[in-house]
């Protein structure tokens, strides 16, 4: 019998339309539904609709599914731990075209054996991993959204076929085989979306989609920003120890930092630029074994504060300074050392650079600390 097909016009009238689909989807059923890239078919992440489904498509029973979900918020409960970059990621493409896979470590994947019955295990976690996916869609969200439990969704076509991009292209080629059609009209992208891991070694391409290995990297870049008066001292010792610090936590080296996903720059609230650290900030960063030879100082600007995902100032009046150049960087804004002003050293003697050193060396090694990466 060739499946139902619902015609959602109206998102504001589809109320019952959407609550008949989830049953059918609840009860073990398969309904085919439209995302922004090309139909999928939601199904339950029961062992029995899981096998009809995986005979549908005739795929390995071994090959991973990837979870849909209605709301983003809703990956914290599947992946409780996200680093900087998928959160950046998450932030910037979903919902959209894009589905990550979360490397989970074994702490983290036992917890989620203890929190999910064996099905939701066995069918998302394959291999410490699990894919995931946010449509952009209002009618995959309001499905999925009703869902009573985790929801796969392959594309809805049978292997070999070329994914569905509308419901005339979904009867064609499973109408026989699933039992409920939501009909949205034609996808937006006709494409499938893009497919990346993000873990420890950065954002790896795995499918390319709608987005491309250039968007995707610029996408998950994390742009950290330190921020003090003259950008010669202070800013740029904590630029440089940060980016030493940050490289030995991820496992690369400085010059490796933005292949890894990860920018980090400083600048002044005064109008000075092109002047190079000071000699006792160059000194004081060289007892630390680390090079700020080639830094020049910037004025600080609303864009650069746009497009930074932290900024962190020395003392209360550069955050003042951050949040009326910028409002908008309200929570993204904060005092590096926490609640201590960390002094300017400037024509002080060496000593009071070497200080200032160590209190910034020390904030900065608890800051990568306060990050999962």
């Amino acid at each position: 019998m060739t499946a139902k097909v619902i015609r959602i016009d109206d998102m504001d009238s589809a109320a019952d339309h959407f609550r008949q689909a989830a049953e059918v989807l609840n009860a073990g059923g398969l309904v085919a539904f439209p995302t922004e890239t090309v139909y999928g078919i939601a199904c339950r992440v029961k062992r029995e609709a899981l096998s009809r489904l995986t005979a549908l498509k005739g795929r390995d029973a071994e090959k991973h599914y990837t979870l849909h979900i209605g709301q983003k918020d809703d990956c914290r409960r599947y992946v409780p731990k996200l680093g900087l970059r998928a959160e950046k990621l998450i932030r910037r493409a979903w919902p959209g075209p894009l589905t990550l896979v979360f490397e989970l470590d074994p702490i983290e994947l036992s917890k989620r054996k203890e929190h999910f019955e064996a099905d939701v295990v066995e069918t998302l976690y394959k291999n410490g991993s699990i894919g995931v996916r946010c449509p952009d869609h209002p009618v995959a969200s309001a499905l999925l959204d009703l869902a009573d439990g985790p929801v796969v969704a392959p594309s809805a076509n049978l292997a070999g076929q070329s994914p569905a991009a509308d419901a005339e292209g979904v009867l064609a080629s499973v109408g026989e085989k699933i039992d409920l059609v939501l009909d949205g009209g034609p996808c937006k992208y006709r494409q499938s979306s893009t497919v990346a891991r993000v873990g420890t070694q950065g954002v790896a391409l795995l499918r390319e989609g709608v987005y491309s290995d250039a968007d995707l990297r610029a996408m998950a870049q994390v742009t950290f920003l330190f921020v003090c008066t003259g950008n010669t001292c202070r800013s740029a010792m904590a630029e440089g120890l940060f980016r030493e610090h940050l490289a030995k936590k991820v496992g690369c080296s400085i010059d490796d930092l933005p292949q890894m996903g990860y920018r980090i720059a400083s600048a002044g609230t005064m109008d000075i630029t092109g002047t190079p650290a000071s000699n006792g900030a160059l000194n004081a960063c060289r007892l630390k074994g680390v090079d700020i030879g080639d830094h020049a100082s910037q004025h600080l600007t609303e864009a650069m504060v746009g497009a930074s995902d932290f900024v962190f100032c020395m003392t209360k009046s550069h955050c003042e300074h951050v949040r009326v150049l910028s409002p908008d960087a309200q929570d993204k804004c904060f005092l590096l050392a926490e609640d201590l002003e960390i002094p300017d050293p400037v024509g002080q003697p060496q000593e009071c650079f070497n200080r200032c050193a160590d209190i910034i060396q020390s904030a900065v090694k608890t800051r990568i600390g306060e990050f999962i990466l």
